[in-house]
């Protein structure tokens, strides 16, 4: 059985909570602290960051190559496009995501000078785009997702200015694997 090593609040293990729910597949969490990590993890991620995926002898850091990897081993249902040229696409926008928007949201986590105005220019860029950027559903849209949702129901970003997102956004709350993520974002602390 597949293990994560997971933390509730970090949107990098939600990516990866989300693809594993998509495809149906168990997997063993090893829940620990951001605030207190503990020193093992440092020997399965010498950054310490999480997640980490752990399938038999391999041991794999970083979300972006988690989903790829996920992808290929479980590939029913396919999150990505059967197309080669599309498929390059998707990973292009999952490549370029913290141009995007995750700089954005940390640097108004932070709270960052003019950090506002940079999120508002991300989200109107992914606004204009979504057609283009996340349809269909697939890895593209689980890249973000998470943000997103944070942004949203725990930093208080209203996303109605950008509908096209919103909407998507509410759309891909009925899936359960995105579901379950809203419900893990409203019990953080």
């Amino acid at each position: 059985m597949l293990t994560l090593v997971d933390a509730p609040r970090c949107p990098y293990c939600a990516r990866v909570r989300i693809l594993l729910a998509e495809k149906g597949v168990p997997y063993e969490p090893l829940v620990i602290d951001l605030d207190d990590r503990p020193a093992w993890v440092y020997e399965k991620n010498a950054t310490g960051r999480v997640p980490v995926l752990e399938d038999g002898e391999l041991v794999l850091p970083e979300s972006a190559v988690i989903l790829e990897y996920l992808e290929e081993r479980f590939p029913e249902p396919p999150l990505l496009p059967a197309d080669a040229a599309a498929r390059a696409l998707v990973r292009l926008r999952i490549f370029r995501f913290d141009d995007a928007l995750g700089d954005a949201y940390y640097a108004l986590r932070r709270g960052a000078p003019e950090a506002a105005d940079r999120l508002a220019h991300c989200l109107g860029a992914l606004d204009r785009g979504i057609a283009a950027w996340l349809l269909p559903y697939g890895l593209a849209d689980i890249a973000y997702l998470p943000w997103l949702l944070r942004l949203r129901d725990r930093m208080g970003v209203d996303l109605a200015p950008y509908p096209a997102l919103a909407e998507r956004l509410e759309r891909l709350a009925e899936r359960p694997a995105v579901a379950a993520e809203v419900e893990v974002v409203a019990g953080l602390p």
